[in-house]
C-alpha cells in the first residue's frame, strides 16, 4: 500500500475567456473534422498543465491511414487550429498498423506508430505546435519491430516505447537522447509478442508479454520483466500465467498499481468458459498471487461468457477496479455490464461482481472505468445500443462509491448516430474525465453528424464547466524507519523504530513478508518489537489517515523497507553497553529516559553500543527504585 498521489494542477492554466465543454447531451463538444471512417482515437491529459491531447487516424492528406493530433485546454478549447496537426512525414498503409500516444511531463505529446516502410517512429510535438525531433521524428528500435507500438511516459520528460515483429519484442527509452535497443526473445522457440508497459520507480519500466506457439489456436504464457533506462535488466523474467491454449488474438492488458508494480488482466476460454483472469506483480517484478492461473472475476459459469474488460486502480486502496461484459454462452446475444474489485493478493471483496446494466439483447460496448483522484469513488462510461439491428448508440456515464453503490447517472451523449469510440479515456485530472468518439456519417464543420466529438464528465456527474476538487491534506509518511535483530533470554525478534510524521495518523500499518501480513500499531507508538522464529524478514511501514495511506517510510539510507535477519544467536549480549541509545518496554514502545535509573520496575530491552562500537540489545529486569 502507498499514499494517494496528489495532483498539483496549475489552476491558472484552466482560466480562459470562453468555455468550450458543453453541458448538453444533444449537442456535444465538436473537436475536429474527420473522414467518416476515422478511428484509433487516443487521449491523454497532462497533469501539470491540464491540457488534453487527442490523436485519431483517418484518410486525410494523401498519406494513407495517418494520425492527426489536437491539443485542448482544460475548458475544451482547441489550441492547434480547427482540425489539429496532421503527421505528414510518413506514408501509412490503408489499414491501421497500430498507433500509440502519450503526453510527457514537460508539456508535450509523443505519437508512436508503425509506418508503411515497416519501421516504427516517435514524433514529438511541443505545446506550441513545433516538432523538437523534426516532423519525421525518431526511428525506433534501430529499424526493428514493424508492428504495433506501445508507449508510456516517464517522470523526466521522456518515454519508453515497445514494438515487436511477431517473433521478438523491442524496447527503448527516449528522452533528449535514445537509449539502447533491448531485445526480448525466447531461446526455446516461442514467439514473444503483444507486450504492455507499466512504469516502475525511478523511470524503470516493466514489460508484460506473451509467449506463444504457432497457429491460430496456440499455447500461451504471460511473463513480466523489468528494465532500467540504460538497458540493463533489474527484474528477472517471471511467469505470471502458466500455459493455456486459446486463440492468439486474445491479448492481455496491464496497468500500474500506484506502488511501483502492476496488474495484468486477460480474458480467455481455456479454463471452463470465457472469463477474465487477473494477475499482479510487485515493485520487484514478483507475483503476489498464489498460483499461475490468475484470479477469475466470476466463478465457473458454463451458461455465460465474461469478456471485454477494462481496468483502473483506486489510488487509496490500490485495488484493481474492472468493468466487463457478461453475455450468454449459447448465442452471445445478451449484454449485461458488471464491475468488480480485486486486491493485489487476489481477494475479491465484491465476490462475483456487481451488475450495473442489463441491456437485454441490445448490444453495448465502449467500456471505460476511471477512479476519482482522491480515492472516494469511480465512474463507468459505456456506449449503449438502441436496437438489436442498428449500430447507433448513446454514451452513458455512472458514478459509484468504493463500496460499489451508484451515486449518480448521466447521459453524456443522446445523439443516435453510429459511433466509433476511443481506445481509452483520460482518467480524472483536475476533477474531470474526457472521452471522445467519431459520428461515422460524414464530416461536417461545427457539429451534427460526422466529425470528432468529445465530452467531459466531473466526479459528481456534471458536464461542462468543472471546478477542480479540493485536494485532501498531504499524506505524510513516517521517517527514519530502522530495524535490527533483537535477542533476549525470553524471545528472539525484530526491534523496529521510526519517527512520527508531522501530522498524527489514525494508526500505522506495518507490513511483514511481501505485504502478506499487516500489523496495526497505535499512533502514540513509534517502535515495535516483533517476536519471531529464526529467518529473514522484510518490513514496510505506512501511516494511515482518514483519507489516505502514506508512501512507505524510508530508512536513513533511502530504502523503503527494512531487512532483519533473525538468527537466534545471542550476539554477545553480555558485553557491556557503554553508550545507551534506546530503551524499549516489552511491547516495543520506546521509553524516553536519560538513564536506566529513571525506569519504573519491569522488563526492558536496551539498545546501545559496546566499547568497540558494536550495536547490541540487552534485556534487563528493573527492580524497584
Amino acid at each position: 500500500m502507498k499514499k494517494l498521489t496528489l495532483l498539483f494542477i496549475a489552476l491558472t492554466a484552466f482560466t480562459v475567456s470562453q468555455a468550450q465543454w458543453v453541458n448538453d447531451p444533444v449537442n456535444n463538444t465538436f473537436i475536429a473534422n474527420t473522414s467518416a471512417d476515422a478511428g484509433d482515437i487516443y487521449l491523454a491529459t497532462n497533469t501539470n498543465t491540464g491540457d488534453t491531447y487527442l490523436q485519431w487516424s483517418s484518410f486525410v492528406g494523401g498519406n494513407g491511414w495517418s494520425p492527426t493530433l489536437q491539443r485542448l485546454n482544460f475548458t475544451g478549447e482547441p489550441q492547434w487550429g480547427p482540425d489539429g496537426i496532421h503527421i505528414a512525414g510518413h506514408q501509412f498503409a490503408s489499414y491501421s498498423q497500430g498507433f500509440a500516444m502519450t503526453t510527457t511531463t514537460d508539456g508535450g505529446v509523443i505519437s508512436c506508430f508503425a509506418a508503411d516502410d515497416d519501421h516504427s517512429y516517435a514524433v514529438k510535438i511541443n505545446p506550441d505546435g513545433t516538432f523538437p525531433w523534426g516532423e519525421q521524428g525518431v526511428q525506433l528500435f534501430g529499424g526493428l519491430g514493424f508492428s504495433r507500438v506501445e508507449v508510456i511516459a516517464t517522470n523526466d520528460g521522456g518515454i519508453w516505447a515497445l514494438g515487436f515483429d511477431y517473433n521478438n519484442l523491442y524496447l527503448q527509452y527516449l528522452n533528449n537522447t535514445t537509449g539502447p535497443v533491448i531485445t526480448i526473445s525466447d531461446n526455446g522457440g516461442q514467439k514473444c509478442v503483444f507486450g504492455q508497459l507499466t512504469l516502475g520507480t525511478d523511470n524503470k519500466v516493466f514489460v508484460t508479454y506473451e509467449k506463444i506457439g504457432n497457429g491460430f489456436y496456440t499455447d500461451k504464457e504471460l511473463f513480466v520483466a523489468g528494465y532500467n533506462p540504460d538497458g540493463t535488466q533489474f527484474s528477472p523474467e517471471t511467469l505470471l500465467m502458466s500455459s493455456q491454449t486459446f486463440q492468439s488474438t486474445y491479448i492481455h492488458n496491464a496497468i500500474s498499481d500506484g506502488m511501483g508494480g502492476g496488474y495484468v488482466y486477460i480474458w480467455h476460454p481455456a479454463i471452463g468458459n470465457f472469463n477474465v483472469y487477473v494477475f499482479h506483480f510487485n515493485q520487484n517484478g514478483a507475483s503476489t498471487m498464489t498460483g499461475t492461473i490468475g484470479t477469475p472475476v466470476h466463478s465457473t459459469d458454463y451458461d455465460n461468457l465474461y469478456i471485454t474488460a477494462y481496468g483502473t486502480v483506486d489510488p487509496f486502496s490500490h485495488d484493481l477496479l474492472l468493468v466487463y461484459e457478461q453475455t450468454d454462452e449459447q448465442y452471445q446475444a445478451n449484454c449485461k455490464v458488471f464491475i468488480n474489485r480485486i486486491t493485489s493478493n487476489g481477494d475479491k471483496p465484491w465476490g462475483d461482481g456487481i451488475m450495473i446494466l442489463d441491456n437485454g439483447t441490445i448490444p453495448c460496448g465502449g467500456y471505460r472505468i476511471d477512479a476519482f483522484e482522491y480515492g472516494d469513488g469511480f465512474s463507468v462510461i459505456y456506449h449503449k445500443g438502441l436496437t438489436q439491428t442498428s449500430t447507433a448508440s448513446t454514451v452513458e456515464a455512472r458514478g459509484f462509491d468504493m463500496e460499489g453503490n451508484e451515486i449518480w447517472a448521466t447521459q453524456m451523449c443522446s445523439s443516435t448516430y453510429s459511433k466509433t469510440g476511443d481506445e481509452n479515456s483520460t482518467g480524472f485530472h483536475g476533477g474531470q474525465n474526457i472521452v471522445a468518439w467519431v459520428n461515422s456519417t460524414g464530416a461536417v464543420t461545427g457539429g451534427g453528424p460526422g466529425g470528432l466529438y468529445g465530452q467531459n464528465i466531473g466526479q459528481d456527474g456534471t458536464m461542462g464547466e468543472i471546478t477542480p476538487p479540493t485536494p485532501p491534506e498531504p499524506c505524510y509518511p513516517p521517517t527514519n524507519f530502522e530495524g535490527s535483530y533483537s535477542y533476549t533470554d525470553v524471545a528472539f525478534g525484530a526491534m523496529l523504530s521510526w519517527d512520527a510524521p508531522i501530522t498524527r495518523p489514525l494508526h500505522y500499518n506495518l507490513y511483514r513478508e511481501g505485504l502478506k501480513e499487516v500489523i496495526e500499531i497505535d499512533p502514540e507508538y513509534t517502535s515495535y518489537f516483533d517476536e519471531l522464529e529464526p529467518g529473514d524478514y522484510i518490513y514496510k511501514l505506512t501511516a494511515v489517515y482518514d483519507h489516505c495511506e502514506s508512501d512507505f517510510a524510508l530508512t536513513p539510507s533511502g530504502d523503503n523497507y527494512v531487512h532483519v535477519d533473525v538468527t537466534s544467536i545471542a550476539e554477545n549480549t553480555s558485553e557491556a553497553i557503554v553508550t545507551l541509545l534506546k530503551v524499549y518496554n516489552m511491547s516495543g514502545q520506546l521509553v524516553k529516559i536519560n538513564n536506566v535509573e529513571e525506569l519504573q520496575p519491569g522488563l526492558y530491552i536496551l539498545q546501545g553500543l559496546t566499547q568497540d562500537g558494536k550495536l547490541v540489545n540487552q534485556k534487563i529486569i528493573k527492580q524497584s527504585k
